[in-house]
């Protein structure tokens, strides 16, 4: 057993010394060169046709979707086996009653606070007014089409509360659903610990199996992320060009402010409520941030927020194992005040005035709206139709961020990631008795979070 550590102890320190998060950086910088280089925008020697840069796009973006598909294909394994392990690793249903209370609240009111962030950051530079909105053609309109096939209007309140709960765990695990999932492993973990560690030891060790089996698939697709990250960038600015960026600069900026601000309001958090140093705590996150940045992708980016959850911010392994896996299907503050910043644009951009009441519906209806919305790329744009529909706010106004989504999408991941790492810094000093409880232990055979 304590070679098995050695082991894992020699591939955590090989994951650190190979600076993920600067070949990741250096990727980044390199995919933004070539794209320009080979945009059909650019004029120069090596600009190509939009038949060919299209062509080229496509197979640039290959490694990036390869990378996806992989962590997509071990996510919903690792998102059940994480929770339920990270509940069952407490020893103590105890543990579950005081998480719960604790986390319930804290993301809900992390999650307005975004909005209202949003908010204040559209109100005061009004993006919408920068643009002229009557310019739009049939076929920008056309462009939304696919978007446009988003529900026309939010289930009701009672049927998303009855729609929590998975009547068939198969169906939820092939249409995608996170959020049934999680509630599903809430309910296994909850029912696990109860019955208490001998009984559940078998189901255990498998659980644990599974999961060192998905963290080793995902430490493959590592290796891979740096040539994921340089071609998901180097397709994206192929496609958008520079015109795109600066055609809406004022409302990106207005997105990037926004962010910025809850980037600004998680080092208070952490100061405040975690009792840390924010400035160590940003350092020690540049990783996770960077991945989640470059893959747009809260599920990509898990396996290694839990490593630097548990091994840089030293949070207690039931915590991390616990809030990560979940932050990451019902805690997206940047996505939320990405909505709200959106959504006010576009009402600005067709002169219309937004009332009290609708504001506050918008509030409400983002804040709903943004738990359980899947942790894949361009899933905010979708959602951020259904609202606007649901507000009579003309939803075709969402063609002229298509141009623009991927770069906002990939800056409002990095700042969900932030939101679930500050959320673990929390509540592992608001659970300290946890970490101190010898039934809280990790068991020795259960893989840390950080293998690959």
């Amino acid at each position: 057993m304590n070679v098995r550590r050695n082991l894992r102890v020699r591939d955590i320190s090989g994951l650190i010394e190979s600076r993920l998060w600067a070949q990741i950086l250096v990727a980044m910088v390199v995919g933004v060169g070539l794209g320009l280089l080979l945009s059909p925008q650019t004029e120069g020697p090596f600009s190509l046709s939009p038949e060919s840069a299209e062509l080229w796009a496509e197979w640039l973006r290959l490694p990036g979707q390869l990378f996806l598909n992989v962590i997509q294909m071990v996510v919903i394994p690792l998102v059940v086996t994480s929770i339920i392990l990270g509940l069952t690793s407490a020893g103590d249903p105890a543990f579950l009653r005081k998480v719960g209370l604790r986390i319930a609240p804290y993301f809900v009111g992390t999650t307005t606070l975004a909005v209202l962030l949003g908010a204040l950051v559209a109100t005061t530079i009004k993006p919408g007014r920068f643009i002229d909105g009557a310019g739009f053609t049939s076929e920008a309109v056309s462009a939304a089409g696919e978007v446009m096939e988003a529900p026309a209007a939010l289930a009701s309140v009672p049927d998303q509360i009855a729609n929590l709960v998975p009547a068939n765990i198969d169906n939820a695990m092939l249409t995608g659903n996170m959020l049934q999932i999680v509630v599903y492993a809430l309910f296994i973990g909850v029912a696990m610990s109860i019955i208490g560690p001998d009984r559940s030891e078998p189901l255990s060790r498998l659980l644990q199996t599974v999961q060192e089996v998905a963290m080793k698939i995902v430490g493959w697709a590592m290796r891979l992320a740096p040539f994921a990250v340089l071609g998901l960038i180097s397709d994206f600015v192929i496609r958008a060009g520079l015109d795109a960026l600066v055609g809406l600069s004022a409302y990106i900026l207005s997105v990037l402010l926004g962010l910025i601000a809850l980037l600004g309001a998680y080092l208070l958090i952490v100061l405040v409520l975690g009792r840390r140093n924010p400035f160590a705590f940003a350092g020690q996150v540049v990783e996770a941030q960077l991945l989640a940045f470059s893959t747009s992708s809260s599920a990509a980016t898990m396996p290694l927020s839990l490593r630097v959850a548990e091994d840089r911010l030293k949070v207690a392994p039931p915590i991390a194992r616990f809030v990560i896996p979940l932050g990451a299907t019902v805690n997206m503050d940047g996505t939320a005040l990405y909505q709200v910043v959106a959504a006010l644009f576009i009402a600005q951009l067709f002169g219309v005035e937004v009332n009290t009441a609708q504001f506050a519906l918008l509030v409400v209806t983002v804040v709903g709206a943004s738990i359980g919305s899947p942790s894949t790329p361009g899933v905010g744009i979708i959602i951020l139709a259904t609202i606007l529909q649901g507000m009579g706010i003309p939803a075709a106004g969402v063609a002229i961020l298509l141009g623009v989504d991927r770069i906002l999408d990939m800056c409002r991941t990095a700042v969900n990631v932030t939101g679930d790492l500050t959320a673990c810094v929390v509540m592992d000093r608001w659970l300290e008795d946890v970490k101190d409880d010898p039934l809280a232990a990790v068991p020795e055979s259960a893989p840390p979070a950080s293998e690959s």
